[in-house]
């Protein structure tokens, strides 16, 4: 049901009289639209750092054009008294000098933590601070989320707008879903999908990995039928009134609105991974006072960690909380000697879940059992337990395989064929050993015929399974390492956050004093490491048991060193770097590995001195974070859908910039014939005959590629033709590298600009787009 309607002007005179709500709408600030260029410079240099982390995925066109953003002045936040810690300060301490005080405060401060450190809560009390944190996390999300776009005040049509590239492809599926007649029929139509690939029929779960949209709309769908039976509103509509020459727009609020409840069940689930992370932080430390120090890094550090904030219906949103989960039970499943088949199944379910929103998951689950083998070559980890281990994950590959109606990409992936491989060394590792090798050669050799078998194996499951042809993941990493360039590579590595990680970021990790705190746990774990291995080799086997009992801490300092390569390749993924790193600083409180200076100082004080020091450059995280103020706007892309919603047939198809279709698909519901998800080999093929436009080609050669893709409509975009992020990055020096034997041609796109007749008429434009109709 809708609720009352009611005026709300934006642009409006400051009224003292008004609510906060009439207030908040002043803010405006120019689009982020999809294909627009970064034409200014903004104001402040942190909110330029972090911008790079709120891009959009290189095969949206973000790669290429990133919109500009204005941002208002920073609000000044007043503190609230009952959110601070209260200590019992008598009158007494209050009348002395302010250096006394300080020092009652801080050695306070200090008994709270030794309290804290000594006293063992209870699983109700820890399940009770990670809804906490879970809860200021969430709130954290939704806050950025509103300041930077002020959606609650957003129409329909401009909340479409603001899911840019491929965030706008997902959410269209779950449009498609919700608004269907029934469940059962939106999911038939998004699995006969004609309007994404014209004139193709996909499954489009099979194929983007859709499954979070369906669960969405099923409980979308059932939360307003349930409201509905019992009369409940379930949002409220208000009419806004733009700022000339924009018309007024209806916008509405509540989880009755489908883009507020797709978003507000991302930001849930994300606040759900916080108190994870405190559960985990303080298993894997030993004490509460890790899990708190995971959750504060992780808050401190909150630009370097994710992009859920600007980016919600990206993969990675869904898909990265179970791995923490997974990680979560993999660390109990190294450290607890009898295991319960329960955790095992549940091993295996959060890979599942972990795998199916996300196509480049399969690869950091590959890393994952890259880290694992070598702890069962030296004896980390029990063969027993290993096996068991390779089984659930191998279970966990074929459930998705099925799940996902038989995508062939999860059994012709690294990841897969590392699993076949581990298997097969498991069961012949006797074999081997019966060849009389030494303790290391024995080492050696079961690294090797790891290593090379899961290479060979990837690329002949591959071929076999027809898929070679397919970009994934470790392509980029490949083509980063050996330079390789093409159009297609070019495409995702020119790309801000398909680039290499930048040189300021291990600095922003020490200004947080998060980088030095992993750095010295990680070389006491190495330390333990070396003397374990040494001790291997000398035959002291009595050894064996203590080093069963670190395979935990072995584990995470593997996979530290995996993130860490994989986010010095490619920045996009210290989403799964910085995360990891607040993970290891919970060891900062393990007894197991600073025992020994535990003894020599009091472990408050240690505790409090590091939290002090991440806390003065974190708090000015937060602060800068908090300080972005800003408001949706894209005008040009407004008239652009406007125009094309009312001035062409319903089954017009169109051509164009893989952002800006993916935004016509959504909000006009036309057929277009290359879209933002850029790893299939046949979509790769229509996007270059698409981006022809922007290279040196003739009109004719180009208009007649357009045709046997029955396009009937092109949207060109100016900027595309000059705009480029880094040098070699244009569209037209990445046409020169594909195609030299046109490179001393005159560019295509100026031609069409000026006159592209007789192949091309003109039929609209505006400041940022022109539609050409293909003759």
């Amino acid at each position: 049901m809708v609720g009352q309607k009611r005026s709300k002007l934006k642009e409006a005179a400051p009224d003292p009289f008004r609510s906060s709500r009439s207030m908040q709408s002043k803010r405006r600030r120019r689009a982020t639209g999809a294909g627009e260029p970064e034409m200014e410079e903004e104001p402040q240099e942190e909110v330029e750092k972090q911008e790079l982390l709120r891009q959009p995925s290189p095969v949206g066109g973000g790669s290429l054009l990133g919109g500009a953003r204005k941002y208002l002045s920073r609000r000044t936040r007043k503190l609230n008294p009952a959110n601070c810690i209260r200590l019992e300060v008598g009158p007494r301490t209050l009348l002395l000098g302010r250096f006394q005080f300080l020092h009652s405060f801080l050695d306070q401060l200090r008994e709270k933590v030794q309290k804290l450190q000594t006293y063992k809560f209870s699983s109700k009390t820890n399940m009770g601070i990670a809804a906490f944190v879970g809860f200021l996390h969430w709130i954290h999300l939704i806050t950025l989320f509103e300041n930077d776009r002020h959606f609650s005040h957003l129409s329909s049509l401009e909340r479409e707008m603001t899911f840019r590239t491929e965030m706008g492809l997902y959410y269209s599926y779950f449009k498609t879903i919700v608004e269907a007649p029934s469940f059962l029929e939106g999911l038939w139509m998004i699995m006969n999908d004609r309007l994404t690939e014209y004139p193709l029929v996909i499954n489009t779960v099979k194929r983007f990995h859709l499954y979070p949209e369906v669960i969405i709309a099923s409980c979308y769908r059932t939360f307003v039928g349930i409201m509905n039976l019992f009369g409940l509103e379930t949002k409220t509509c208000w009419n806004v009134t733009r700022v000339q020459p924009l018309n007024e727009v209806q916008s509405c609020e509540g989880l009755g609105d489908p883009a507020c409840f797709y978003v507000g069940v991302i930001f849930i689930l994300n606040g759900v991974m916080m108190g994870l992370f405190f559960i985990y932080g303080t298993y894997l430390s030993g004490t509460q006072v890790g899990g708190l120090i995971t959750v504060l890094c992780y808050f401190f550090n909150h630009g370097e960690a994710t992009r859920v904030m600007w980016t919600p219906p990206l993969r990675e949103s869904f898909s990265y909380p179970f791995l923490v989960l997974q990680m979560y039970f993999l660390t109990y499943i190294l450290r607890t000697s009898n295991i319960c088949r329960k955790y095992y199944i549940a091993l295996c379910l959060s890979n599942v879940a972990f795998m199916l929103p996300w196509q480049f998951a399969q690869f950091i689950l590959f890393t994952q059992v890259a880290s694992l083998f070598p702890m069962y070559v030296v004896g980390y980890i029990e063969p027993h337990k290993f096996q068991k281990i390779i089984y659930m994950n191998m279970i966990s590959v074929l459930l998705c395989f099925i799940l996902m109606f038989g995508n062939p990409m999860y059994l012709s992936s690294y990841y897969s064929s590392s699993l076949l491989m581990t298997w097969a060394i498991i069961l012949k590792r006797n074999k081997i050993q019966r060849l009389g090798a030494s303790e290391l050669n024995f080492w050696l050799i079961q690294g090797c015929v790891w290593w090379f078998g899961t290479i060979i194996l990837k690329f002949l499951t591959s071929k076999i399974l027809g898929v070679s042809d397919h970009i994934r993941l470790s392509d980029l990493i490949a083509a980063r390492i050996l330079r390789y360039t093409d159009f297609d590579t070019l495409i995702y590595t020119c790309a801000p956050e398909f680039d290499f990680m930048e040189k300021a970021t291990p600095l922003r990790y020490t200004k947080t004093f998060l980088l030095p705190v992993v750095m010295v746990i990680t070389c006491l774990i190495f330390k333990k490491i070396a003397r374990d291995i040494l001790c291997v080799l000398s035959a002291n086997t009595f050894l064996r048991k203590q080093l069963l009992e670190n395979g935990e801490l072995v584990f995470h300092t593997l996979q530290l060193l995996a993130f860490t390569a994989l986010a010095i390749l490619i920045m996009r993924l210290k989403l799964f770097l910085t995360p990891h790193m607040c993970i290891m600083a919970s060891l900062i409180c393990s007894r197991r590995l600073f025992g020994w200076l535990f003894y020599r100082v009091r472990f408050e004080n240690v505790i409090f001195g590091i939290l002090t020091v991440m806390s003065i450059q974190g708090c000015a995280n937060l602060h800068n974070q908090w300080s972005i103020i800003g408001e949706f706007n894209n005008l040009p892309q407004e008239e652009l859908i406007q125009w094309i919603k009312y001035n062409t047939r319903p089954d017009a198809v169109f051509a164009g910039a893989m952002p800006t279709m993916a935004s016509v698909k959504l909000s006009t519901l036309h057929p277009i014939v290359n879209h933002p998800h850029y790893e299939d080999a046949d979509l790769r093929a229509r996007t270059k005959v698409v981006y022809s436009t922007y290279s040196r080609k003739s009109a004719k050669e180009v208009r007649d590629k357009l045709l046997e893709l029955h396009v009937n409509y092109y949207v060109l975009e100016e900027a595309w033709c000059v705009v480029r992020t880094k040098p070699g990055c244009s569209m037209l020096e990445i046409w020169d590298v594909e195609d030299p034997s046109n490179a001393a041609n005159p560019p295509l796109c100026s031609i069409l600009l000026k006159d592209g007749r007789p192949y091309f008429t003109t039929v609209f434009q505006n400041s940022m787009y022109r539609v050409l109709k293909v003759n």
